[in-house]
């Protein structure tokens, strides 16, 4: 395993949560691809993505680091997927079936042309991109993920066997006959395939925001908050009080879910904000420890509000990520020391205040 992901788990299995962030940022895009080449929904894959993280963090006791944690997400990643995917059947959608529209894969592959193509060149680029979309969308959704795998993550052999949960000798014949049959699809087109398989990976990996799909026009103004606590499996600091005491009621029902997160034995809250100000105003927050919450709502789509996050301690990030919050859907960060326990932040979101 990789000594720094190795390292990361260790310190995440002696109770320091901070110590998954630094794996999520590494991998999320990966973990995102991944889902959204099974389910070809961006929404769907964000969703996939961020059950994946939390599913992998409660499993890590479990975790014996046999294989790269990098291959272990991503067995993860497809189980999820997969489950979605056939919850999709159940409701008369068929698995693997959705396609993306062309426009979609033309506005993302046109976003890594060269400055300097002409534009004969470029519609010629994004016509061969086109062409290479329409063959491996012809496989079957388990020659596809082996494809997706091996020529554009550049797994090895074992390493798609441990994340499929097959034998080495099935992804070997499968890969076989998928490049056979896109040979036969694409001829020369194969080998663009295989020569930017990097490159192509990458156009995929996040969707710029005019490649997503059409949104409603953004509100004025959106409304976000942040409940800050503390969790410890010692005593609580003195003067503070379990979570649970009348008037918190909204916290008390989110409770459940974030002990299954965080399975701390006590929780306490140490401080609440609240701002009302337009997309693309940052607030900042003084919090408890002698830190800064710094948040800055990007975009809305829906109702999801799209936010960049910074939590600081003096001139050091502590951290820093991109968060998605919606109405009775808030995102959590967790980690930083705080007394005798660890910070949990809890961002809520409601990107239409007007609505009552």
């Amino acid at each position: 395993m990789d000594t720094d992901d190795a390292a990361l788990v260790e310190r995440c299995r002696a109770g320091d949560v901070a110590a998954f962030e630094p794996l999520v940022e590494k991998y999320r895009q990966r973990v995102w691809r991944l889902a959204y080449n099974v389910l070809r929904d961006r929404e769907e894959a964000w969703d996939v993505a961020q059950e994946a993280f939390i599913k992998a963090y409660q499993a890590l006791p479990s975790f014996r680091g046999q294989s790269a944690f990098y291959t272990w997400l991503y067995r993860i990643v497809m189980n999820v997927a997969a489950d979605r995917g056939r919850s999709r059947g159940a409701q008369g959608r068929a698995f693997g079936t959705e396609r993306v529209p062309e426009e979609d894969w033309e506005r993302v592959l046109s976003d890594q042309n060269p400055g300097d193509e002409s534009p004969d060149e470029a519609a010629a680029r994004t016509e061969d991109r086109a062409k290479i979309m329409k063959a491996l969308d012809t496989l079957s959704e388990d020659h596809r993920r082996i494809v997706m795998l091996s020529d554009l993550e550049g797994l090895s052999y074992r390493e798609i066997a441990e994340t499929l949960d097959i034998p080495m000798g099935t992804v070997m014949s499968r890969l076989h006959n998928a490049r056979k049959r896109l040979r036969d699809a694409l001829g020369p087109l194969l080998l663009l395939l295989l020569a930017v398989g990097a490159a192509f990976a990458l156009a995929l990996a996040t969707p710029p925001l005019h490649a997503q799909a059409p949104q409603a026009p953004q509100p004025a103004v959106v409304r976000f908050g942040s409940r800050v606590l503390v969790g410890t499996d010692g005593a609580l600091p003195v003067g503070l009080k379990p979570v649970g005491g009348e008037g918190d009621e909204r916290l008390t029902a989110f409770m459940p879910k974030l002990r299954q997160l965080f399975r701390y034995k006590e929780y306490a809250s140490l401080a609440r904000y609240r701002a009302e100000v337009p997309v693309g105003t940052q607030q900042t927050w003084a919090i408890p420890g002698d830190r800064t919450l710094e948040v800055l709502p990007e975009s809305v789509s829906g109702d999801t509000v799209r936010m960049r996050v910074r939590l600081r301690r003096g001139n050091v990030n502590e951290v820093v990520t991109n968060i998605q919050a919606a109405r009775g859907n808030p995102a959590v960060i967790g980690g930083p020391k705080y007394d005798t326990g660890v910070l949990i932040v809890i961002v809520w979101a409601n990107a239409h205040p007007e609505r009552r």
